[in-house]
């Protein structure tokens, strides 16, 4: 993974450089992204699904990570994407989607899934073992949290099979933020100290080295730390570079490891410069992105309602919902509101659970039917620049048509810009 390797060089020998790090497994989020970097001339680009959406029972996306790759690389190929720069990483990957189980077993099923991914050709690893098991502590011993990345890290540098240059690079940490968004209210944050910081890193390399990891240990390229940045339901923390500085500054002593930036999303453009500055040269950003596409998809359903009659609509708002409400497992532990209140959580939220039901068939036919509809009846100039004003900048400067899939990618690029902006300042 040379690309990664050389860009963390790049900013350990003081360039102000990064790379945004897209959590999606929607093929227009997909899609956008590598549009995106064809326009701005990325060098490279970073896809990655969480264990969440792909493992080897599926996920809630169905893929295993053959899958996934795959569909990945099919759309770089459809838009002509080079796979060469093309980097594709686990993230959470570790016992995460099988924490109500017992450890032994949580971390039997992580072993697999570590060894797919690898084995798929996921390049970059994030071994996370932050989570307690049923029969774990809470919160689960730092010392246990390093002996368990470490045991996966063998599984994956065993299940590597490839070129040296092409072998895997690994994240750790020990403060990794709750995937998806806080589920709490939050007010403030508390910010990793440097000793924790340093404290971790010394400890999982004592543990990969007792290992016989020697050689993994020089491809971990950062450690997840909490910079005092996350969101929840409704709120942001705007990251704060003067409650950081002590933290920033811990980090570059440290041979070959910048820090990766978990909750990124929602973070002003001007917060995103500042914490690649700061160095956390890895942004992660996964709820986002599909925010910003449900916000298109929600403005064509409102662009349908006023040119197509009812009769034909496909009524995409309205079949999500009522599939959110008659399947509620992948947001039941996050919303506890009731009637209205409820319907403008299951939509509105900035955790975006809303996400985990674009694959349904029902929702996907829906949106199906909302784009062919669109594409019979274009939507008139008026109404694109009153439901989809990012869209309507694009398309008045020949950066989009009036194709529905072409708006939503638009509505998607604007957030991708302030990442873009926040990794390569002098582009």
């Amino acid at each position: 993974m040379q690309a990664i390797l050389d860009m963390v060089l790049r900013h350990k020998a003081g360039e102000r450089v990064g790379v945004t790090s897209v959590c999606s497994a929607h093929p227009l989020v997909i899609e956008a992204t590598l549009r995106h970097a064809l326009v701005t001339e990325q060098p490279i680009v970073l896809i990655e699904a969480t264990s969440n959406q792909v493992n080897q029972d599926g996920g809630y996306t169905g893929m295993v990570p053959a899958d996934y790759r795959d569909f990945v690389q099919a759309i770089a190929q459809r838009v002509g994407f080079p796979l060469d720069r093309l980097v594709l990483g686990g993230d959470h990957l570790g016992p995460n989607a099988w924490t109500a189980a017992p450890a032994a077993e949580a971390l039997a099923k992580a072993e697999v899934m570590i060894a797919d991914y690898v084995r798929a050709g996921f390049r970059k690893i994030h071994l996370d073992c932050s989570m307690s098991c049923a029969d774990d502590p809470v919160p689960l011993p730092e010392q246990t949290i390093a002996e368990r990345a470490a045991r996966l890290c063998r599984v994956a540098e065993d299940a590597f099979a490839g070129e040296p240059l092409d072998a895997p690079v690994y994240v750790i940490g020990t403060e990794v933020p709750v995937p998806g968004g806080a589920a709490e209210d939050l007010e403030e944050l508390a910010v990793t100290t440097p000793e924790a910081a340093i404290a971790t890193i010394d400890m999982h390399r004592d543990l990969f080295r007792a290992a016989g990891l020697d050689s993994a240990w020089d491809r971990v390229i950062a450690t997840v730390v909490q910079p005092g940045v996350e969101f929840d339901h409704d709120k942001v923390v705007d990251y704060r570079p003067d409650r950081a500085t002590a933290l920033s500054r811990a980090i570059e002593p440290v041979e070959h490891l910048v820090f990766e930036a978990h909750s990124t999303d929602y973070q002003t453009p001007q917060a995103l410069a500042a914490l690649v500055r700061d160095h956390y040269a890895i942004l992660k950003v996964g709820p986002g992105v599909t925010f910003a596409l449900r916000e298109a998809l929600w403005a064509l359903d409102a662009i349908e309602a006023e040119t197509v009659p009812v009769a034909d609509r496909a009524d995409l708002r309205t079949v999500t919902l009522a599939q959110m409400h008659a399947e509620p497992a992948n947001w039941r532990k996050y919303y506890h509101a009731t009637g209205a209140a409820l319907d403008f959580q299951l939509q509105y939220s900035l955790s975006d659970r809303i996400r985990y039901y674009w694959p349904d068939a029902a929702i996907a036919a829906a949106q199906e039917k909302l784009f062919a509809n669109l594409r019979q009846v274009p939507p008139p100039l008026a109404l694109v620049s009153q439901y989809l004003p990012l869209g309507y900048a694009a398309l008045r400067a020949g950066q989009a048509t009036r194709d529905p899939a072409d708006l939503v990618m638009a509505h998607i690029a604007a957030t991708l810009d302030a990442y873009h902006g926040a990794c390569f300042p002098d582009a």
